[in-house]
């Protein structure tokens, strides 16, 4: 609730409401509107303080918008860039595939979501960890998915919403309203999405260990323990 504060409404209401020049004006409106995303992005980076992909992405993604706005640059770049942001991360998701380290595992399948030793001892105890590792390659591909239809319904809700020039009241309120619209046309399904992943590798993990559910779940592991 609170990211969906600081990163879609306060800034949506700042945008569409306070962009005229009676109130903050079409630039310092930008600034201030884009400054709730980008102080939440890098308080999350610094509360964590490790390195945090997504996170940095997240914070890049709004000093790009404020540079297209400020800059007072053609709209179709906010489309671009709309579109670039999480298809970057679902490329970074599927060249992960070929690390040590896949990108799954730090999104879904981790110690903060599953209980990662218990599955992986029952696994070992089946000798089923590399048919695991195949599931698991799949579920990837499923969740580079997600990113790849966030990009182009970015694209397309961009082109759509945001047709007025950089810089002015009119482009403001189109971003405002666009951040507001994404949500539920994009953050929703996605979100929707990635719950249908984590019933697939639910599935998954329940038939080849046999754990149940409150097995599974990290939560419930630890609050055994």
């Amino acid at each position: 609730m609170v990211d969906m504060l600081v990163s879609i409404l306060i800034p949506s209401v700042i945008l569409m409401k306070f962009s005229g020049e009676q109130h903050l004006g079409a630039s310092l409106a930008l600034v201030v509107a884009l400054a709730f995303p980008l102080g939440w992005g890098l308080f999350e980076l610094g509360r964590y303080r490790k390195f945090n992909f997504i996170a940095l992405l997240g914070v890049v993604s709004v000093f790009l918008t404020g540079g297209i706005g400020l800059l007072k640059l053609d709209p179709q770049w906010l489309a671009v860039k709309e579109a670039a942001v999480p298809g970057v991360i679902g490329l970074a998701v599927l060249i992960s595939t070929r690390t040590r380290y896949p990108l799954i595992r730090t999104l879904l399948y981790n110690k903060k979501v599953l209980n990662v030793d218990l599955i992986h001892e029952r696994l070992a105890e089946r000798g089923l960890l590399d048919i695991f590792d195949l599931r698991l390659l799949k579920a990837t591909y499923f969740l580079a998915g997600t990113f790849f239809f966030s990009s182009v319904m970015n694209f397309i809700l961009a082109k759509w919403i945001v047709v007025s020039p950089a810089g002015t009241q009119a482009f403001n309120e189109e971003l405002g309203r666009m951040t507001l619209v994404s949500y539920p046309m994009i953050a929703i399904p996605s979100m929707i999405m990635m719950m249908l992943i984590l019933f697939y590798l639910w599935r998954t993990i329940h038939g080849l260990t046999g754990l149940k559910m409150e097995e599974i779940v990290a939560v419930q592991a630890s609050s055994k323990s």
